[in-house]
Parts: structure tokens; sequence; C-alpha cells
């Protein structure tokens, strides 16, 4: 929230920016004022949601070559030029160019290109993440973070109890993303033909409206294979060796947690700046395939199959291997992320004069 850096402003107090979204999508974010200038948003009207003009490529945005517009954070699919969070999210983003700095929590090897384009605009910037590996094992961080629902750690002993390591589905929207009544009945019966076990973090107002109920059938058929649970140590659960696909909305957090366990995912973007995480993790670094517009149940299940079997499935998981390895190098001693975070706690006590 940037009236936070206009009040730092104010009392003379040089304010840094600390942005949770990944590099691609604050990059996306930055860029809302200039397709509004050259007339790519608003859209003319709602056809143009679903008459191909998303597939639109926007080849001028540094660091985000064959990006589309059906990638960019959602809040540009209006057709009102007075949108709140086209404007909103738009203007916050460039009101970052007025801090001493710029922190965000993703790591430069694996956002290379635009992190190297963010600099020339931002040439303090910290790339200090993933944050959640960085602070892995530290009791006294534990104890100050905190989550929107109440953890039900049982699902962990189902999962030890799994015999095959990475033939589980693990599924989780987040904390905020609704579903429709259909859309839900979809994943379930999507879950039921791919055939594997799955955990399911089903919350109750996971349904838009009303309260979250899954077909009696679907629990019925596969009570010998699926667990749902209303919320669940994500972290722990990614981590567990039974776990070998996360089924996403490709939240930021999510997306990390995944990469730093080398978990491939099958994404279902919702709104925001997913959809751009999505790009990256399907395009970009090869961990994942992503859901179609629609929610259909054959495409589900066979996503989940091609992400857990065959070819497909194997160079995702060493994808994602390969990202896992990365993310750790990157908060170790002497890799990127470390190094930065020396660097911003050194301007810190510098009085930001450095």
């Amino acid at each position: 929230m940037s009236f936070a850096q206009r009040v730092a402003e104010e009392m003379g107090i040089p304010a840094l920016v600390f942005w949770t979204t990944s590099a691609c999508g604050f990059m996306g974010y930055l860029h809302f004022a200039e397709l509004v200038r050259r007339g790519y948003v608003p859209l003319k009207d709602d056809s143009d949601l679903t008459n191909g003009y998303l597939d639109t490529v926007i080849d001028w945005i540094p660091g985000m070559d064959g990006i589309r517009l059906k990638d960019m954070p959602s809040f540009i699919r209006t057709t009102d030029p007075d949108d709140v969070m086209l404007n909103f999210d738009g203007g916050e983003a460039q009101n970052a160019r007025g801090a001493r700095g710029l922190i965000l929590n993703t790591y430069d090897a694996l956002e290379q290109d635009v992190v190297h384009a963010l600099r020339r605009t931002f040439p303090r910037l910290y790339t200090v993440g993933p944050l959640a590996k960085a602070a892995a094992g530290g009791a006294d961080l534990d104890a100050i973070g905190g989550n929107l629902w109440k953890e039900d750690a049982s699902c962990l002993r189902w999962l030890d109890a799994q015999k095959q390591p990475g033939s589980v589905v693990y599924v989780n929207f987040g904390s905020i993303t609704v579903v429709t009544p259909a859309q839900l009945a979809e994943f379930a019966w999507g879950l039921a033909g791919c055939g594997r076990p799955f955990l399911w973090v089903v919350r109750p107002d996971l349904v838009a409206g009303e309260k979250a109920v899954l077909p009696e059938e679907f629990v019925r058929e596969t009570k010998d294979r699926g667990v749902l649970a209303s919320w669940c140590p994500q972290e722990r659960v990614l981590s567990h060796p039974s776990v070998g696909l996360f089924l996403t909305h490709c939240g930021w957090n999510s997306t990390l947690e995944s990469v730093c366990a080398g978990v491939p995912m099958v994404c279902w973007p919702f709104f925001a700046e997913q959809p751009t995480n999505c790009r990256y993790a399907c395009a970009r670094w090869g961990i994942g395939v992503e859901i179609g517009g629609g929610v259909a149940r054959e495409e589900v299940a066979r996503l989940v199959r091609e992400a857990m079997d065959g070819e497909r499935g194997k160079a995702m998981r060493a994808s994602a291997t390969a990202l896992k390895q990365s993310a750790g190098a990157a908060t170790e001693g002497g890799g990127s992320s470390s190094e930065n975070m020396d660097r911003l706690v050194e301007f810190l006590h510098a009085g930001c004069d450095g």
C-alpha cells in the first residue's frame, strides 16, 4: 500500500517497497498504464474475452518475450477504463518507482530475464526469496507465522501410510479462490477419473455463495484413495515424499513452495497475477501444465495422468528437481538471495545511504 510510502516521503524517511508477487507479475502490473496508452486495454467489449483477442502477443515488455494478453494479471480483462483494480494495481506498481528500493520474494535464476529488466528501472532491487526456504528450520520465525484457516495436520499421517513415493496428487486452490458448484463437481470427477490417490483441501467457502458440497457418488467411489481436509500445513505436505503433483491456482506463495519442494504442477489460475505465474511455470520453467478456460473432468484426469506418467511427466519432474536445487543454492551462504539479503541489511544499517 503506497500510502505508507507517501507518509515516509512527507516525513523525510527513506522507504523501501516489498511486493509479494512474482517478478513477472510485478512487471505485468508495471505495464498496465502502457497497455492502456497503446490501446490494448480496456477491452472493446465482452466478446474480446472469447474471440481470441487475449491470445495477442505483447512483444515489447522487457524480459517477458512471448507473453500474451491472457498471461497478464487478470485485471486487464475489463471493458471499463475506470476499473478499480486495473487502475489501483497499475498505480501501486508505478508508485514503487519513487521508493528507495524494491524487495521481491523471488530469486535471480528463477526469473532471470525479468529480474535483469527490472534492475534497469530499480537499480536497488533486492531479490531475497524464496523466503520460506531461507527461513526453513527457524522455530522463532514459525512462532510468528499465520494462516487464514486452521491447519489440520492429520493428513500427514495418511501421507505417511502411502506406500509409493510420488503417487499422491495434492489439490489446494488457496485461501480466496472460489469455484462454481459445477466446477467443483468437474474437479471431483476428474480426480476420480485420474486413478491416483489424492489429498484435496476443500475450504468451507470454496464454492461462491454457498457451502462446498461434493457429490455423494464421488465420495463413495474415492473413499479408499482420497482424503479431504479443510486446510493443511502446505509446505510439509508438498515436501512429503508421497506427494508427486500439485493441482494449484498458481498463487505466488504456492508456486514458490512447489518449486522449493520439487513438485510439478497442474495449473488452474484464478485471478490477479496467477495467469502470469502459470505461464512461466508451464512455458518457461517446464514444471506445469495448464487446465484450459473451462473445467472439464476429462481434461483434469488427462493432465494429472500426463504430469505423473510417461515422458512428459518425466521431463516435468526433472525440471522441478533442478529448480528445487537452484532455490536451495540461492538461499544458502554465497547464493544470490543470501547475498541480496546481506546487501539489504547493510543498506538499512547504513541509514539507507548505501
